[in-house]
């Protein structure tokens, strides 16, 4: 199976491994309200794109204001309900939920971009989501049950963001597309800390401004990675995120998967990976009778 890339793949590993490290983060400070985290870390990357756009004389508005909305919208949602999600759960747990996205992305994609999916996707999707089931366990609470449903949450509005900005590909500077889901995000943050605001320490604004430059970096390679690859292309290096969350749980932590929790990890990667290499073998085959 020879796969090819057109010079997204550089740009997806190290959004994998900013988001990585912004993971850690915000498991760190996760006793801040979950609004206050969201302003923070959009308000900062805000900053960022605006003085990058003004430095490269790039208009801030945009031309696709539908969609950039859209991107914002959905981004927004997925940041906020994985933030709650991640404060209850193993960081590798609520990571590998999450990772779902580019299933989600792959079903939206037939609504949003015309995609097909063949039936053997299908059944690669149910072994992914049967990990997830079998990840909360037999005696998982009430509150366990509510935070993987967030989680899958989203999962899913990220699977909607991604396909906006496949939309968006070549029509949009990358980082005015980062900046329109940063400016939503700074908006929703701050309306939602007038209700709550827990005062950081000095540790945790070093944490909140490191947050904050992983979240632009992140972006904006994931944002280059998606307009210079098809998603099904290079999702699956998205995927070393749940190897990296298991290393720092364990590391940072002390926070070690059960037997139950590394079979449901299993099966999210073995749903993921099989449909990666159906993807890639069908791709071969249409290469071949062309």
């Amino acid at each position: 199976m020879k796969i090819r890339f057109s010079g997204g793949l550089p740009y997806m590993l190290a959004s994998t491994l900013f988001f990585s490290g912004m993971n850690l983060l915000i498991k760190t400070v996760s006793h801040l309200p979950t609004a206050e985290l969201v302003f923070v870390r959009c308000g900062i990357a805000l900053l960022i794109c605006i003085a990058e756009l003004k430095n490269r004389n790039v208009s801030l508005t945009g031309k696709n204001k539908g969609l950039l909305f859209a991107r914002g919208l959905f981004g927004t949602i997925a940041v906020f309900t994985f933030f709650y999600s991640l404060s209850g759960l193993p960081l590798g747990t609520a990571v590998t939920i999450q990772y779902l996205s580019p299933i989600f992305t792959s079903i939206l994609a037939i609504f949003m971009l015309r995609e097909n999916i063949r039936w053997p996707q299908w059944l690669f999707y149910l072994i992914s989501f049967s990990g997830v089931y079998w990840m909360q366990g037999e005696s998982a609470s009430g509150k366990d049950f509510l935070l993987i449903a967030l989680g899958l949450f989203s999962a899913f509005c990220s699977g909607l963001a991604y396909n906006t900005v496949r939309k968006l590909s070549g029509l949009e500077d990358p980082v005015v597309v980062v900046l329109h889901f940063q400016i939503l995000g700074t908006l929703a943050g701050a309306f939602f800390c007038i209700f709550k605001w827990v005062t950081p320490s000095a540790t945790d604004w070093l944490c909140l401004s490191g947050i904050g430059l992983l979240t632009y970096l992140g972006q904006k390679n994931l944002t280059l990675a998606l307009q210079k690859e098809k998603i099904g292309d290079i999702s699956i290096f998205n995927y070393l995120g749940i190897a990296y969350a298991l290393v720092f749980g364990y590391f940072f932590f002390g926070e070690i998967p059960d037997k139950r929790a590394f079979a449901g990890i299993a099966l999210v990667l073995t749903g993921v990976i099989l449909n990666f290499i159906y993807i890639k073998n069908n791709q071969n085959k249409n290469a071949a009778l062309s």
